[in-house]
């Protein structure tokens, strides 16, 4: 306002200057000229007229700054007084500020300004004064008698005069005469005597508060402190340079340190140089550091939720394992992972869309169904660009309104439970769609090809038709119970076999009421009772086989078959005419089996009742030849000697007969050894030697030197060689060569005997193991029929077999083999 005010003025003082001048100069130059001034309005003007123009306008020039000066005056007046009036205000505000600050607490001010004895009194005079003295005349606060005892009234008088005469300060603590505590301080201030009056109880009040005050923060302090001690989490706190101030027991033992006061000591670090540096550059912008940071703790490598946030004076942190958060994280991830792993695996198609019905995962089999490409589904399309797709490569059903049919397919964003869809292609395909919502928005779609399961359903069906006339043509009576015991199928011959209705069995009964209609015909008790068990049982479920005999006289035939899903088929057979054939048949093999036995026990009660008295002979035929007992003629020699070979011939057949004895009864046991090959072929060979010299027949043996030996009964190889190569000397031709091979490989030792006689007839053939079997074939053998049947059993004994090769006109070869060695003894020939 001044700048504008000084600005007009200095304008109008030039205006009038200038315009006083141009007037002035253009009279005088014409006057100077004699000629006329003119006007600037057209009027010509004279000199006198232009003097006296001239001083109008200069006495309105002086009017208009008279009246701006005054103008300016009033205006530096009022901002004056605006100003003091704010200034007053200001002070006024800040008395009131100090006398609330002052008269905060109850007390009393009296003041003595310098060079005036009246006190000015100030405060809450009730603190010393009585009610009805304060109200009225409040003054009388300086008569101390009134509120003091006499004693501490005088000491109050005392102080106040050296306070105002010399200026000295006073400090008294005294008791009012109502027996209140107060505390009156005198102090000279800024030219002033000041005397402050204050309740004593207030103050102790409120030292009193600010102590529990101060206590609690100390409590609370400490177990703050002690929390922070106690933790199982690194806690620290740094200065503003960054020196440990505070860490706690984990800290310590983080950091290897002895304890805590070691740490800091040693101003160990937790974090690793780069851990250190994020922190203090988030600190240095006053922003708080949180991050995962890898920390070495007892030489193992842990990871942990590291904060810290900047606090006056510096920093404080703490520090959380979160190893086994991060594991578990890196678990999810993997299960993550894996799941989407197997979904890959899956050969059912998975598309999984989010909340935004965008495509968020697919597996391949999911490409491969639609054919898809790979760039387009990895793109994250939405739900209807899909469908578009899909539609437009004619990949999806043909639907007359297909707004309508995509809008209740997409219902399934809103749904709760799944729902599921067939959808058949024009290709021929035929997809089951099941649309499942996810929890957190979105749907899954699981496609699968259900093109060959439905085709299957319908062979499947065909061929349940099939079975379905197969049983109903079935001689068999078949009838199929479920798992609850009822009867679920049946066949014709089921319900003729028992005389049932079929249109009862069609109502499904139970086995119980199947079992109360087949009664009649059949009336055992235990019998149904297994049958029941077999069907409605549920720990113990095998095949029964029973055979029953009704009450008409037919046999039938009864089986049970437990089924996969839980049921049990039961199947019955006429068996009538079989079981008959049967007991014939039976009945033969006993009366065989009893005659076989008359002869076993015959020939072997002959063996024995012949045995003792052919002993005799033999033993009398010996002494009769013993030249001890006499001479004897020529021919009576002649007769001992055919008495001794007919009795020790006969004595052999009687001992073969009792082997093979022993053997059937299961009595014979073998003397196991080492049978040393080569010997054992010289004693069988030493007994067959009279009738190769008689019959002009040369033997031939084959066998290694170093054969060896082999585990078995040597006395019983023996006796299996003698008899076979009796046998082949018996039927070969005279001047001819038996042929005995031995051979041995890493299991088993073999020995063959081969002829040259006729062979062995084909009817012959099987039977030629069997006892009492003899046949002659043209040759000169005439044996009882036991030699052979007592090597195969000897063989056997041995756990070895016979072998037999015979061409007719061409000889034979009979081969036993037996094992090197015995793994268990054999007690009877098979």
């Amino acid at each position: 306002m001044r700048r504008t005010c000084l600005s007009c003025t200095s304008l109008v003082r030039g205006v009038a200057g200038a315009t006083v001048l141009a007037l002035n100069s253009q009279a005088f130059a014409a006057d100077e000229a004699g000629a006329t001034l003119v006007a600037p309005f057209g009027y010509a003007l004279d000199r006198q007229e232009t003097v006296t123009l001239a001083l109008a306008f200069a006495v309105f020039g002086f009017s208009v700054i008279s009246a701006l000066l005054l103008m300016r005056t009033r205006l530096r007046a009022a901002a004056q007084e605006t100003r003091l009036r704010t200034d007053v205000q200001n002070l006024q505000a800040e008395a009131d500020r100090f006398r609330a600050l002052l008269f905060a607490e109850p007390q009393v001010l009296i003041s003595w300004p310098a060079g005036d004895s009246r006190p000015q009194i100030s405060g809450d005079t009730a603190l010393v004064l009585p009610p009805e003295v304060q109200a009225s005349q409040p003054q009388r606060v300086l008569a101390f008698g009134t509120w003091l005892p006499p004693e501490p009234a005088l000491q109050m008088d005392h102080a106040v005069d050296r306070l105002l005469d010399q200026g000295e300060s006073f400090v008294l603590n005294l008791v009012t005469s109502g027996g209140r505590a107060i505390e009156a301080m005198g102090r000279a201030v800024g030219g002033q005597a000041v005397v402050r009056i204050r309740d004593l109880a207030g103050l102790r009040r409120d030292l009193a508060e600010t102590s529990l005050r101060l206590r609690a923060l100390q409590d609370e302090t400490e177990m703050l402190r002690g929390f922070a001690v106690a933790a199982p989490w690194p806690i620290w706190t740094r200065r503003a340079d960054g020196a440990l101030a505070f860490a706690n027991d984990a800290y310590a033992r983080a950091t290897d340190a002895t304890n805590s006061a070691d740490a800091i000591g040693r101003n160990l670090e937790l974090l690793d140089s780069a851990g250190r540096a994020a922190m203090a550059r988030a600190l240095a912008d006053n922003t708080d550091f949180a991050g995962r940071l890898p920390i070495v703790v007892g030489g193992e490598r842990r990871f942990y939720d590291v904060r810290a946030l900047k606090v006056s004076g510096g920093s404080a942190g703490i520090a959380v394992d979160a190893s086994e958060a991060a594991e578990l994280h890196a678990a999810l991830e993997r299960m993550a992972e894996a799941h989407r792993r197997t979904l890959d695996q899956l050969s059912s198609g998975v598309a999984v869309f989010d909340g935004q019905r965008r495509l968020a995962f697919y597996n391949d089999s999911y490409r491969k169904l639609f054919d898809l490409d790979r760039t387009f589904l990895d793109s994250n399309p939405d739900d209807s660009s899909v469908l578009d797709r899909l539609r437009a490569a004619r990949k999806l059903p043909e639907e007359r309104d297909f707004r309508a049919w995509k809008a209740k397919l997409h219902e399934a964003y809103h749904a709760v439970e799944p729902e599921k869809h067939v959808w058949y292609l024009p290709d021929g395909r035929a997809l089951s769609i099941v649309t499942t919502p996810n929890p957190e928005g979105g749907v899954t779609y699981l496609f699968d090809d259900v093109t060959e399961s439905l085709d299957l359903r319908r062979r499947y069906g065909g061929l349940i038709d099939v079975q379905r006339e197969t049983l109903d043509n079935l001689s068999e009576a078949v009838a199929v119970f479920g798992s609850n015991g009822c009867a679920q199928l049946f066949n014709p011959p089921f319900a003729r076999m028992w005389q049932l209705s079929t249109d009862a069995l069609k109502t499904e009964p139970h086995i119980e009421a199947v079992e109360a209609w087949c009664r009649p015909l059949y009336d055992d008790a235990v019998f149904w009772q297994a049958l029941r068990g077999a069907i409605t049982g549920i720990d113990d479920r095998r095949h029964v086989l029973l055979k029953i005999e009704r009450k008409d006289g037919s046999v039938l035939s009864c089986r049970t078959m437990p089924l996969p899903d839980g049921a049990t088929m039961l199947t019955f057979q006429d068996i009538t005419d079989a079981e008959n054939v049967e007991r014939a048949l039976r009945e033969r093999n006993e009366a065989l089996e009893t005659a076989d036995r008359i002869k076993i026990g015959f020939v072997n009660h002959v063996s024995y009742q012949l045995r003792s008295p052919l002993t005799s002979i033999i033993g009398f035929a010996h002494f009769l030849n013993d030249s001890s007992t006499g001479p004897l003629t020529p021919k009576q020699a002649e007769y001992v000697n055919y008495i001794t070979a007919s009795t020790n011939v006969l004595m052999a057949i009687i001992s073969n007969i009792l082997d093979l004895a022993s053997i059937d009864a299961g009595a014979m046991a073998l003397n196991l050894g080492q049978v040393n090959v080569r010997s054992a072929i010289e004693q069988a060979t030493e007994g067959v030697q009279d009738r190769l010299a008689r019959d002009h027949i040369a033997l031939q043996v084959d066998a290694d030197p170093s054969i060896g030996s082999f585990v078995g009964d040597e006395r019983r190889v023996v006796q299996v060689l003698y008899n076979l190569l009796a046998n082949a000397v018996d039927f070969s031709p005279p001047n001819t060569a038996v042929r005995l091979v031995v051979r041995k490989s890493s299991d088993k030792v073999s020995f063959t005997v081969s002829d040259s006689g006729p062979g062995i007839a084909a009817g012959v053939k099987d039977k030629m193991f069997d006892m009492f079997e003899s046949h002659s074939e043209g040759s000169r053998h005439r044996g009882a029929g036991l030699g052979l049947s007592l090597v195969r059993s000897f063989v056997e004994l041995h756990g070895g077999k016979v072998l037999v090769d015979t061409v007719a006109g061409r000889g034979t070869s009979v081969t036993c083999e037996f094992p090197i060695e015995q793994t268990a003894q054999r007690n009877a020939a098979e």
